[in-house]
């Protein structure tokens, strides 16, 4: 096995050599002076401009798109300690635009933003309640007038023209990174946009957007793992301010904003020398910096508030936290350790994978395979000043959190002893190559990685050499890592309990009358915008009979994407049938991870593949189901005789069997302490009646009386089912048919297929409401309705009116509900087409919001489905967006096949994309208005709505149609 590990470090290349250099050099090109690392798998540059910002080009070009941050070294870390939550205020009012655009008249505006701005400070300087409401009254009022100047969402409009896809943001302890994925040809218009926004942002459209960040407080409040996550900060770091305050703030600082404060935290901190900008993607870096340049040289400088702290006094005995909530208990045991830049956190990140890499790792072994916890993790949290191992585990039935903390905490002490496998360490280093391999075909993952760098301080080079690094760690040094920062008393330990949280406090709902958005509007800066050139791009569409290979492994088809890249293969065995036609099928899909063979136990066959860098899975869903099986192509004989044996020879085990119902008993008791689960199982009845996909599941006597002989048979019979080959590798489809025929055993006649059960789509007639009980803030509301059977012919229609009415930042729904209304943090509206000819499409809208907004929000949301405000400009937009974002989208890869595959369900043999793009150019705001009228207005929904009883009455639930509330045994089905 030495020699073969030896043979696969070899194969993989620059990553693979121990003696591999990476250093820094300094080179120039295009007038412009660059470091970057010798033996760059991404090629990396990075440029430091005159004004000190930071610019890190990441060339590629297999796709013409760019992922683009721009990342500010600064975050939630940094806010003011009467202002908590600034660093996250102020990034949700940079989409708000600056005094060139996101207004109508800025002359006119700016005397009421100057007023609003003394309003507050007013507001937060008052301790009288009376006076406190006259003058948020006042405040209302002002924002109210404030608002008809203003251009709602211009900015996501603009970006959603260019073709951006995920136009975001997010804030964290020590960053706050602003992110588009933008086709290549629009580089000039984005950089233009950039570099504007960050001029001189102008905070408008205040109070509603305030009002979201409260909803998005309201969320955290009903988070469990977020308070549970917060508890554990406050305990292990009670000096730095990653523990003394959150991202979001507290609720008193929430409600007492100061605009001011806010202004000057971004003069503080939004300078060149404080900033990065990250893009990966296909562009010429000699060209880009240019670019870059030209836009953001007129950036100056500044000294940077220095963050310091007080260092944390070593933990010297432990520290417990009780968190409560509905959602199932757990533990968390963190322990502290030395920052992101340090060559311990580098070590850090090998013990996680020493605990926990989801195959060979202590906790993935002795936890969760022999099943003593339901799940078991242990993983990192790297930030700049220090980092944590966080240990979090979950109870079987019956289980103690205190047991979850023995259990956990005993094979810390195997690690400081150094009891565990010898090859170990070799097989992480094995699995980090091929990781990196697959992370850098990615231009989005180049960009995430060089950006988590840049904001953390990790430097490039020694990131790219830890590898080589990790490689040389021995056995004798981790044991000596372990006992030096895992000592039996130096830990904080977070007790998630399952129950009623009586410290929980609500946001309250201010009063704020609806504010113009001007949708229809666009200013005279973005309509410049619009008016620069950009480079045609010319769409790729699929040719399946081009694209894909085609050959023969025995008397099964082989559908094949040859791998020209690098040696990873993919490969998948694809059948027919699931869930739908066996409920047992999932049942064994999962047992088979806790089975061995005669010769193998299960945790050889774990230990097997990990050593390969290999992996296998078997996914039943209903319909279909799939076995995945990945890794290096000079190991792919020795990958799929692995899994063929395990399928072909795995042992019934009873004992692993009890376990495994035990396990699968308090996972589904778990379920119904999920209110993402309730809300799943709501829509499916919704969507089919009581009698539903989602309930289709086991009963507990079925999973009492299920035997071992019986899912083994199962597994045993797989292969005697006809399926199709999928691979994605370096071979030509006739090669890999011609090495699997020897692999994998067929019979010489297939098994039929089990006759599948059918579910048959609900007709309604009129409105009705299905409610669901949870001890919760919010009320979360989905309106369902099956629409009519699939019609490939609507697919330009329904995207459009996706993109225009209901789905994203730039939609009239998210305009009018969050911007105008501030009713929510989260909404949307989607007509989704079915994914099988013969099927149903269906609609789903969607609120989240208080419980005391929830009325509020439905009719809101009842107003825009029956009547679709209408907004040229905005048509135009989604029009463009849609166009410019399949010109730039490049299906590769395994894709390929399973876009063939999905092709070929909905009776199709060719790239529907082609459609749509000719006919997106042709349709009209005339044309989706209609389809909105056919299809959503004054139609009968279901409402599917989750809440508190005590926070939602019958009496307002009745108002929207019949009212069922169907018990968790009817939604969940056992």
């Amino acid at each position: 096995m030495k020699l073969k590990l030896t043979f696969i470090l070899l194969l993989l290349g620059s990553y693979a050599s121990a003696q591999t250099q990476y250093l820094w050099k300094t080179a120039t090109a295009g007038g412009y002076t660059y470091k970057y690392v010798t033996n760059d798998p991404t090629h990396s540059r990075f440029y430091t401009l005159k004004n000190g910002l930071t610019v890190i080009l990441s060339p590629t070009n297999k796709q013409p798109r760019i992922q683009a941050y721009i990342a500010v070294k600064a975050g939630s870390k940094t806010d003011p300690a009467d202002h908590t939550g600034l660093a996250h205020y102020l990034e949700h009012m940079m989409f708000k635009g600056t005094d060139k655009f996101g207004s109508l008249n800025w002359a006119k505006e700016k005397p009421l933003l100057d007023k609003i701005d003394d309003l507050y400070e007013q507001y937060n300087s008052t301790k009288d309640e009376t006076k406190r409401k006259e003058i948020y009254k006042e405040i209302d009022k002002t924002s109210g007038e404030a608002a008809k100047f203003a251009i709602a969402n211009e900015y996501d409009k603009m970006m959603a023209a260019m073709g951006g896809q995920g136009s975001n943001a997010f804030t964290s302890f020590e960053q706050t990174v602003y992110t588009e994925d933008i086709p290549a040809s629009a580089v000039d218009k984005f950089l233009t946009m950039q570099a504007e926004r960050f001029r001189a942002p102008v905070l408008r459209i205040f109070h509603t957007e305030l009002e979201a960040v409260y909803e998005e407080k309201n969320r955290g409040l009903d988070n469990d793992g977020r308070k549970a996550q917060e508890a554990m900060f406050e305990a292990l770091f009670p000096n730095n301010n990653y523990g003394k305050q959150t991202t979001i703030g507290t609720i008193e600082h929430l409600k007492n904003p100061s605009l001011k404060a806010i202004r000057k935290y971004y003069y503080d901190y939004y300078v060149p020398n404080n900033m990065g900008i990250i893009l990966a993607g296909d562009f010429n870096p000699d060209v880009m910096i240019k670019k870059v340049a030209a836009n953001f040289n007129y950036m100056a400088p500044k000294t940077v508030p220095a963050y310091t702290f007080k260092p944390e006094v070593p933990i010297t005995a432990p520290i417990q936290r009780d968190v409560y909530g509905p959602n199932p208990e757990n533990l968390t045991i963190a322990f502290r350790f030395p920052g992101a830049s340090t060559k311990d956190a580098r070590m850090l990140s090998l013990v996680g994978s020493i605990l926990t890499n989801g195959k060979a790792g202590l906790f993935d072994l002795d936890l969760t395979k022999k099943q003593k916890l339901l799940g078991a993790s242990a993983f990192p949290y790297v930030l700049k000043d220090y980092s944590v191992l966080m240990l979090r585990g979950t109870p079987v039935k019956g289980q103690s959190l205190d047991d979850v903390k023995a259990l956990m905490l005993g094979e810390i002490a195997k690690l400081k002893k150094g009891d565990f496998a010898a090859d170990l360490i070799p097989s992480i280093v094995n699995n980090l190559k091929k990781s990196t391999i697959e992370q850098n075909e990615s231009y989005g993952q180049r960009a995430g990685n060089l950006m988590s760098d840049f904001t953390s301080g990790i430097d490039w080079r020694t990131d790219l050499a830890n590898i080589n690094e990790l490689s040389k760690v021995t056995v004798a040094q981790v044991v000596a890592f372990a006992n030096k920062y895992l000592t039996d008393n130096n830990f904080v330990i977070v007790y998630k309990h399952q129950g009623e949280d009586k410290n929980i406090l609500k946001v309250e709902k201010p009063p704020i009358t609806p504010v113009e958005v001007n949708a229809g509007e666009q200013s005279a800066y973005v309509k410049k915008i619009n008016a620069m050139p950009a480079n045609p791009v010319q769409p790729l569409f699929l040719n399946y009979d081009k694209d894909i290979q085609r050959a023969k492994a025995g008397p099964l088809d082989v559908l094949s994407v040859q791998n020209k890249d690098n040696s990873i293969f993919r490969l998948y065995y694809r059948f027919d049938m699931g869930s739908w036609n066996n409920k047992l099928l999932p049942v064994a899909a999962a047992y088979i991870q806790f089975l061995g063979t005669d010769k193998q136990t299960s945790e050889d066959i774990s230990k097997a593949f990990y050593k390969l860098a290999s992996t296998f899975s078997i996914s039943a869903q209903p319909e279909n189901t799939n076995i995945s099986i990945g890794g290096l192509q000079e190991n792919f004989g020795a990958t799929v005789t692995l899994f063929e044996n395990l399928l072909a020879n795995c042992q019934p085990d009873e004992k692993a069997l009890a376990s495994y119902k035990a396990r699968l008993k308090k996972v589904r008791e778990n379920q119904k302490l999920n209110k993402g689960a309730i809300m799943q199982g709501l829509v499916n009845y919704a969507l089919y009646g009581p009698s539903n996909p989602f309930n289709n599941v086991l009963t507990d006597e079925e999973i009492d009386n299920l035997k071992a002989q019986d899912l083994v048979d199962i597994l045993h019979s797989l292969a005697n089912y006809k399926h199709t080959v999928l691979y994605y590798g370096p071979q030509t489809a006739s090669e890999a048919g011609i090495t699997l025929a020897k692999l994998h055993k067929t019979p010489a006649s297939f098994t039929p297929n089990p006759e599948a059960k059918k579910f048959v789509r609900a007709k309604l007639t009129e409105n009705q409401v299905l409610f669901a009980d949870y001890d919760m803030v919010q009320a979360e509301i989905n309106w369902v309705r099956n629409e009519d059977v699939y019609d490939a012919a609507k697919t330009p229609e329904a995207e459009l009116l996706n993109n225009y009415f209901g789905s994203g930042i730039s939609s009239i729904v998210f305009q009018n509900i969050r911007e105008s209304k501030a009713l929510a943090y989260s909404t949307y509206a989607y007509y989704s087409q079915a994914s099988k000819k013969g099927d149903n499409d269906s609609f789903t809208a969607y609120v989240g919001t208080q419980a005391d907004k929830m009325n509020e929000a439905i009719k809101a949301m009842n107003d825009l489905l029956t009547t679709m405000p209408e907004s040229p400009q905005g048509m135009l937009a989604a029009k463009d967006n849609i166009r410019k974002s399949i010109e730039t989208e490049r299906i590769t890869q395994d894709d390929i096949l399973f876009n063939y595959l999905g092709a070929k369900r909905m009776g199709l043999d060719y790239d529907i994309r082609k459609n749509t793009f000719a006919a997106v150019e042709k349709l009209t705001l005339a044309d989706v208005t209609a389809f909105h009228n056919a299809q959503l207005k004054g139609k009968p929904y279901t409402y599917c709505i989750v809440a508190s009883e005590k926070r939602v009455t019958d009496d307002d639930l009745k108002k929207y149609g019949a009212l069922t509330k169907p018990g968790l045994k009817a939604i969940f089905g056992y």
